[in-house]
């Protein structure tokens, strides 16, 4: 375990623990991609009870497993790369699959899916580089929250067009805002800032 102080001042405990309490967390929201489109799949393509609970605890352990690694002083190298990747994954499937049902346009998945690259590939660099891992930044987080309502609204709430719309230009910009931001910590990270 050792204490650093991360690109935006705040110092941070990293461990190099690999079976956590929030690291399990991150990984269970991978898991319930699966049951969620077949449920959909068996129900007619219907929102039913166990979807929508499977769905709020998709979105609850997005929050929990920050909230758990913090409280249990368990940030690690490898949640701070499972995190992300399983936001990406559950993300990348769950649109996928509304792409498939022709629910999302198909320019929207390609643009959220190049920008997901980009970040992997700049965070991999900075891996080989300099042995650790950035935690994601708060334009991220941000940008994937207003893409999971988004998705929520155009899978729970057909009829609401205007409110897809919106949400889905909304997540756009948000998504070349928090790119932009990545790239710009991506240079500091280059030109040798701290990071945790």
């Amino acid at each position: 375990m050792r204490e650093v102080t991360n690109i935006d001042g705040k110092k941070v405990l990293v461990k190099d623990d690999i079976f956590t309490w929030s690291n399990l967390i991150s990984f269970s929201r991978v898991l319930v991609v699966w049951p969620i489109i077949y449920l959909h799949i068996q129900n007619y393509e219907q929102v039913n009870g166990p979807i929508f609970l499977l769905m709020v605890y998709g979105v609850a352990s997005d929050y929990l497993d920050g909230l758990v690694a913090r409280w249990k002083n368990e940030i690690s190298e490898l949640g701070k790369i499972l995190d992300p990747v399983a936001d990406k994954l559950m993300a990348f499937f769950l649109f996928l699959y509304t792409v498939m049902l022709g629910w999302i346009p198909v320019w929207y998945f390609v643009i959220g899916v190049i920008r997901d690259l980009c970040i992997m590939a700049g965070s991999l660099i900075i891996k080989k580089r300099s042995g650790k891992v950035a935690m994601s930044i708060m334009a991220g987080k941000v940008s994937v929250n207003i893409m999971a309502l988004y998705w929520i609204s155009v899978f729970f709430f057909r009829e609401a067009t205007t409110l897809q719309n919106w949400l889905m230009y909304l997540s756009v910009a948000f998504m070349i805002y928090s790119l932009i931001k990545y790239i710009i910590r991506f240079k500091k990270i280059l030109n040798g800032a701290n990071f945790n």
